[in-house]
């Protein structure tokens, strides 16, 4: 730094000290200025209401809250106002809207004062909302706690004293011999909000004080510079000098000693100038003949460094192509397998655990036939970099895609992925890491505009638990994979020695299904729709079982996704179809009049011949079909395709009732309520189960009942169990109710006895335990 920049740095800082100084000192002394004044206000206010003893005395707390409201209007810093009485108690409190504030007690608060003293205390407290960054800046908000005692004329322990006492006493004051204590007025003083308060005249202040400093600074800049640019100039001089740029004489004004340095310096500058002009002819030959040389030699090495680029880039590319998957970047099988091998080797030499986790998207197939294959490709790559993302570096995650075994064939998208851990200390630490997994790929993938939720389903396999060799290993992760895809699908397994057992009882379950069809195994189980108003069975729904003759009953939650797997639902569901009609047909005959019998329907029966098998169905049983109710699903409905739309409109033309069953449980568009013919709609189980017990499950059934009913649709409930699920469906217009309250699913033999008019009425009448609508209905009927 210049002598003239450390002359004026000094002028600056003590400038700036003694201006810091008196501006603390003047802030310092106008903050207990407002302290005093806020204080004296107080006094004043309560000074200038006498009528307040008579207020404390009737307990007037109208008038009270009025008079600590004008309290608190005196000064933004006093933000709490109180009245107590001599206990303590407090009579009236008003605050403003940032409370609370401190509360200490009535003797911490007199802080040992007398009755007839005022007390003053200081207590941390919370600062006003908008003076949050003052009071931190001062080391935290502080409120002062003022008491003041409040004196009455007349002794406040006399009874009955009224209005009227209290206003002779105070037009002759004098008459009154003593004062009495009969109150304290407390309030709290904000120390922020008094800073706010002394701030401006302090910052007023402080400009001023900077203003004083830049002048200061200004006359020494001015008083230095004389003194001190002669020297620079020097300085500059010299430097150009050596750096061989200074070409022409310097003139510098100054004292005989300025002009003497000047002189010398104009003497090397001639000796420079004439050396350097002999050096430059030199210099422009030398650098001619190195430029040459540096051009040969830049050519040569950018021609090697292309040859040595396009060497490494054909290598890279070889090796990408041979390790790493072409779509995903992720290593492929070849890769995998030997990195694998390799921690196989080091976890048996180590003695550390490793788990392999087998990763199946679940019902990727789905994605590819609805989106296209590229939106199933830009799935893939969003999977993979999210998988990726949730384990650590040391750990492998590969795309275990089997496209290399079908030569010639080109890869249509692998959906299953591996992911190694190694150097484990428990087992438990891969299923904290498959729920990471699975919890990164629940959030939506943006595919084409399209919101896609893919959950995987992941088999896990812990070496050398459950194999010491990549083909173990891999077999039993798979297994466990394949155990939790049809365990429910979005959820992970450890592999288990028993899940092989299990694997053969499915190969034995799958061939007795085969048989079943064949043998006439399969039968219907019937289910009561009752109509609330009058008790009676106004239709039933289909429900498919199997009679296993060694296992006997076995649900349809068990054998029917396997019966889709073995592309057996198609004949399954035409069997069903002309079962149903032909039951329906047999009641009808022998008088039981039953007006609906409903039939589940399966996406995969809904085909091009589907329409030609309901009418089938309906002339070889000879049933109305008005009595037939053909319940499909969401998925069924939301295809827009024109088959669909054809076969919708062929069944309603034939006369086929048409039913939405598990309403809202699946990816749907309420568009399609009014663009397809439909006749009812059921209110799934799934709901009817929380309305109890969730207000958003409730709300949600009372919004389904409601559109149903505007969109002029029948409404059936399905799955009610309780009395409360009945009142609560009842009460918001749901009349046709199905479920355990009422039957289980029974024979077409046991069925009989429950289609009488009005069977469940007295079942309903205990539910309800009064006399309602229903009778009314019933007595119009018997009439």
């Amino acid at each position: 730094m210049t002598v003239a920049g450390r002359i004026n740095v000094a002028v600056a800082v003590v400038a700036l000290l003694a201006g810091s100084l008196i501006t603390v000192f003047f802030a310092q002394q106008q903050y207990r200025a407002e302290q005093r004044q806020v204080l004296r206000d107080v006094s004043a206010a309560i000074a200038s209401q006498p009528q307040l003893q008579v207020d404390i005395y009737l307990r007037d707390s109208a008038r009270l809250q009025s008079t600590l409201q004008s309290l608190l209007a005196l000064n933004p810093a006093l933000r709490r106002a109180a009245v107590l009485d001599t206990a303590g108690e407090v009579l009236a409190l008003r605050e403003r809207g940032d409370g609370p504030y401190p509360t200490p007690s009535f003797t911490s608060a007199r802080n040992g004062a007398n009755a007839v003293e005022p007390s003053r205390i200081w207590r941390p407290g919370e600062p006003p909302a908008d003076r949050s960054v003052l009071a931190l800046l001062s080391g935290g908000e502080q409120v002062l706690l003022a008491t003041e005692p409040l004196f009455s004329l007349l002794n406040p322990l006399e009874r009955g004293l009224t209005r009227d006492d209290f206003g002779r006493a105070l037009a002759d004051p004098v008459s009154i011999e003593s004062r009495h204590v009969i109150a304290y007025l407390q309030v709290a003083v904000s120390r922020s909000q008094l800073l706010a308060n002394a701030l401006p005249p302090a910052g007023t202040l402080l400009a001023a004080n900077i203003a004083l400093v830049a002048l200061c600074v200004l006359l020494a800049r001015l008083a230095s510079g004389r003194i001190t640019r002669p020297l620079g100039q020097l300085a500059a001089a010299a430097e150009s000098i050596a750096a061989g740029t200074q070409q022409q004489a310097i003139n510098i004004r100054g004292s005989s000693e300025i002009r003497d340095l000047t002189s010398a310096l104009n003497s090397m500058i001639g000796s420079i100038s004439s050396y350097k002009s002999r050096t430059d002819v030199d210099q422009t030959l030398l650098r001619m003949k190195v430029e040459e040389r540096t051009e040969q030699l830049s050519r040569r090495n950018e021609e090697l460094n292309i040859a040595v680029k396009q060497v490494t880039e054909a290598k890279d590319r070889l090796r990408h192509m041979a390790y790493y998957d072409s779509l995903t970047a992720l290593p492929n099988r070849l890769l995998f397998t030997e990195q694998l091998n390799l921690l196989l080797r080091l976890g048996k030499r180590n003695e550390q655990m490793l788990a392999l986790l087998f990763l199946d998207l679940d019902n990727f197939k789905r994605i590819n036939d609805s989106l296209g294959h590229s939106a199933g490709d830009q799935l893939l790559r969003d999977v993979a970099g999210r998988l990726s993302s949730c384990v650590r570096e040391s750990d492998v995650v590969a795309h275990f895609d089997e496209a290399e075994k079908r030569l010639g064939v080109s890869r249509l998208g692998g959906d299953e992925f591996t992911v190694v851990l190694n150097q484990l200390d428990d087992p438990a630490a891969a299923g904290h890491v498959a729920q990471r997994l699975l919890n990164a790929l629940l959030e939506p993938i943006l595919i084409e505009g399209h919101e896609v939720v893919v959950t995987p389903s992941i088999g896990i396999a812990i070496a050398p638990r459950d194999g010491n060799d990549l083909e173990a290993l891999l077999r039993a992760a798979d297994t466990a994979m394949y155990h939790a895809k049809h365990g429910g699908k979005s959820h992970y397994l450890y592999y288990d020695p028993a899940m092989d057992a299990a694997g053969v009882e499915r190969l034995q379950l799958e061939t007795d299904l085969r048989k079943a069809v064949e043998g006439g195994q399969l039968q219907f189980h019937y289910q009561p729709q009752v109509d609330t108003r009058s008790g009676t069975v106004v239709g039933v729904e289909a429900l498919l079982r199997w009679q296993h003759p060694e296992r006997g009953l076995i649900p349809p939650d068990l054998f029917v996704p396997l019966a889709e797997e073995l592309g057996l639902i198609p004949e399954i569901g035409n069997w069903g179809l002309q079962q149903a009609c032909r039951d329906l047909a047999g009641l009808h005959r022998e008088g039981f009049a039953l007006p609906k019998v409903a039939v589940n329907v399966s996406a995969l029966q809904f085909g091009p011949e589907f329409g030609e098998q309901v009418k089938r169905a309906l002339e070889d049983s000879g049933l109305p079909p008005r009595a037939l109710s053909l319940e499909v699903t969401e998925g069924i409905a939301m295809d827009n395709s024109e088959l669909t739309l054809h076969t919708l409109d062929e069944l309603q033309s034939q006369g086929v009732r048409l039913s939405i069953d598990d309403f809202g449980t699946g990816y749907s568009s309420l568009s399609y309520l009014s663009r397809f013919p439909l006749d009812e709609l059921k209110i799934d189980r799934s709901f009817v189960t929380g309305v109890e017990s969730s207000e958003q499950q409730a709300s949600l059934v009372s919004a389904i009942i409601a559109m149903g009913r505007s969109l002029q649709l029948e409404l059936v409930a399905e799955g009610v169990e309780t009395a409360e699920q009945y009142h609560y469906l009842t009460r918001n217009g749901a009349r046709v109710i199905q479920g355990y309250l009422f039957s289980k699913p029974v024979v077409v033999d046991e069925l009989k006895a429950l289609l009488g008019r009005g069977h469940f009425a007295a079942r309903i009448m205990d539910i309800t335990g009064v006399v309602s609508e229903m009778d009314s209905a019933m007595a119009g009927e018997l009439s």
